[in-house]
Formats: C-alpha cells, structure tokens, sequence
C-alpha cells in the first residue's frame, strides 16, 4: 500500500478545513452566482469584497470573494483545536524552511499564514467571529441549500509527496487510486473531520485548486439547483453529473462560477473518524472510481483548476492515461 501510516498526535491540531478566498474579476457577477443561485449568506460586503456562509455555519464565512484583476485562489483556511496550536504550527512550518507571518485579517483572530512546500497559500486561526445560528430559518434556503463547505481537492504535480506532507499535519487517508504499472498515487481523499476528506490531491500540472465542495441536504437539492441554472443562465456553467462517485459515494455536481473557479456540490459520503480506518484502494484501471454511474468526467475535469496566488507550477511527474469522455 503506497499511502503512509497515519500521524495519530501530529506537532499541531487540526480540527478541519475552514475557508477558501477567490479573486473574482466581477464582484457582482460572482455574488449573482454565489448568492442569488447556490444560495450562500452574506455576512458583510463592501465594493471590494463579499464574505459569506452556509446554513449550518457559525463562523463569519467560509469563502471570501475578492475584486481582482485575475481570477486566481488566494489562500486555504484551516481551524486548529487552540491557541498553543498557532504557535506549534509556526515552528513546525518554520522548521521546514517555509515562510510564516503572522497577519490581520477581518472576522478572524490572530492567523498564521504560510505555504505548503509544494506552493499552496494556506492560514490558520483558532477563532473567528461567532455569529447567531440560521439553520432553521427555512426562509433564507435558496438555491443548492448549501449547509456547509465540505473540501478542498487540489492538482499536485507529485500525489505522494503531497501525502506524505499532509499526513504529517495528521491528515489521515481515507481512499487513494494507484498506477498498477509505477506503484504511484494518481489521487487520495485525506481528512480531520470525520468525512471521507477536508483535501484532496489529484495528479496533474499542479499546485492548482480543483475545486472546493459544498455539503448539502440530500440529492433532489442538486436536481433543483440543476432546474435553476438551466432556466437562469447559467446553464452553460454545469460541467459534469449529477452522478455518484466510486470513491466516496457522493452523490455529485461539478460547476464553475463566472470566473471558472469549479464548485462541487456534494452529498451522501461516510464517516470516517475511527483512527485505525483501512484506506480503500482504487486501481486507477477501474471506470467506477470516479463515476459509479453517470457520464464520464470531459476533459476540463482533468486540466483545468483555479491558479494559487504566486505559486510555480511544475508539470506532473505520473503519466497515467484517466477515463475521459469523447
């Protein structure tokens, strides 16, 4: 089995992935989308920025939409369990030889921000803004009904390398697809929460964001979402599904906001929160790894991802052929 042992005390706790902040070219036609259409909160706006929620969510946000002259994505947020946390993750960053700051940010206490080695912006907090609870305010649910940000997948250039370094952050691996011919990782599905995954690792030219995924209720919340793009405009914007995937079971839709920043709109995976829980192996050989039933993924599904902020690409290091549909 190619995925390493799992990190049970790692040097700093992770509770689970928090946020993502997008640089959009158009704030109000990304507000259209994100608001009007997935059904997302807001929590503050400005001319320059929007900030928003999920119904389930007490935190102030969980995707910050930010006036750019590139689209691009500019930064994953992460929760750790306490303060001593930050300061444990600073020296274990610092002792990697990665860059660390501490910087302000809006809604959020005292925040950490640092790369992976393999360029992804990423920041921590312990607190951010508490703000009262609308998960029973059924007249706010619009759109996918969105309850929660889910994950997080990202294009890496060497999977298991990226592995190797999550699992030391104490991600714990749930499913991974391997090369039968090298012994390499195409993928895997690594998490702290007790899902199948807060990150994912997808080979290809990389680092990249694949896409950020929302939880929602049940499936019919994806056909109506479906209805609702179809007859708004944004039917041009649905890239793949609905469908069930082999690795996760989720029930699945995959689209893309105005600037081609890929949502995933997720329900029906398993928990996960035994620390001694056997991955499951995917032959990269199998067609049902990726879509138990449904249309193939296109092409874009497998190139195309959302450009990190100052990060260097590097092409992938595994030639492996996937399942593309004509």
């Amino acid at each position: 089995m190619p995925v390493p042992a799992p990190v049970l005390y790692p040097p700093f706790n992770i509770v689970r992935l928090s946020h993502v902040e997008y640089g959009v070219t158009d704030l109000a036609a990304s507000r259209a989308f994100y608001v009007d259409t997935l059904g997302l909160q807001v929590t503050h706006e400005d001319g320059d920025s929007i900030y928003l929620r999920a119904m389930e969510e007490r935190g102030h946000h969980c995707i910050a939409l930010r006036q750019a002259g590139t689209a691009c994505a500019r930064v994953l947020g992460f929760k750790l369990y306490d303060e001593p946390d930050l300061d444990r993750a600073e020296a274990f960053f610092r002792g990697k030889g990665l860059p660390v700051d501490w910087i302000e940010r809006p809604y959020m206490g005292r925040t950490l921000r640092t790369r992976d080695p393999f360029g992804v912006p990423l920041e921590f907090y312990v607190k951010m803004d508490r703000l009262p609870p609308i998960h029973q305010k059924y007249a706010l649910y619009r759109g996918v009904k969105p309850l929660r940000i889910d994950h997080f997948n990202m294009f890496a250039s060497d999977v298991d390398a990226s592995v190797a370094f999550y699992t030391e952050l104490g991600f714990r691996t749930t499913e991974y697809t391997e090369d039968d011919e090298t012994g390499k990782l195409w993928a895997a599905w690594m998490h702290r929460k007790g899902g199948v995954h807060d990150v994912a690792f997808t080979n290809g030219t990389g680092p990249r964001l694949h896409h950020t995924a929302f939880w929602v209720p049940n499936p019919l919340a994806i056909i109506d979402l479906l209805d609702l793009m179809s007859t708004t405009g944004y039917v041009g914007n649905i890239e793949r599904g609905p469908g069930r995937h082999g690795i996760s079971n989720a029930f699945f839709l995959y689209i893309r906001d105005p600037d081609g920043h890929r949502i995933e709109i997720y329900s029906s995976d398993y928990q996960t929160v035994d620390p001694d829980l056997e991955p499951i192996r995917w032959s990269l050989t199998d067609p049902q790894r990726q879509t138990l039933w449904g249309a193939p993924a296109p092409r874009s599904w497998f190139e195309e991802g959302s450009l990190f902020e100052a990060a260097e690409l590097v092409e992938s290091r595994l030639t492996a052929q996937p399942i593309i549909a004509p």
